[in-house]
């Protein structure tokens, strides 16, 4: 599994270090008040648990997930966006006029040695 963002979501995310600092995180949401988006936070106002991995890091910043989504998703590739609409209600985003989104593929895992030609 890899995440990686595009050139909109790393706009993005230097106007909110601009604005919040450098030390943030972001932490794929499971689905509760604002559905599945991935959310910013200050790194000192969110506390990563022993049940979230982290996947990488985009624009400079850690990502993570909790262990039981990233069990159903750990063969999906994660493209972070940034697209016009309202944030995610406790996302830094929010009131920006854009939002984080993520767009997932799932990684198809090819045995080439059976791969008919």
């Amino acid at each position: 599994m890899k995440v990686k963002a595009t050139d909109s979501a790393l706009k993005l995310i230097e106007e909110l270090k601009a604005q919040h600092g450098e030390e943030l995180l972001f932490h794929q949401s499971g689905g509760c008040c604002d559905g599945s988006a991935p959310m910013c936070y200050p790194r000192n106002e969110y506390m990563v648990g022993s049940s979230d991995v982290k996947l990488g890091e985009i624009g400079g910043l850690p990502f993570y997930m909790n262990d039981d989504q990233y069990e159903k998703w750990k063969h999906t590739d994660l493209t972070i966006d940034a697209v016009k609409g309202i944030g995610g209600m406790f996302s830094l985003d929010n009131g920006t006029g854009k939002r984080f989104l993520t767009k997932s593929e799932i990684c198809l895992v090819v045995d080439n040695d059976n791969k008919k030609n």
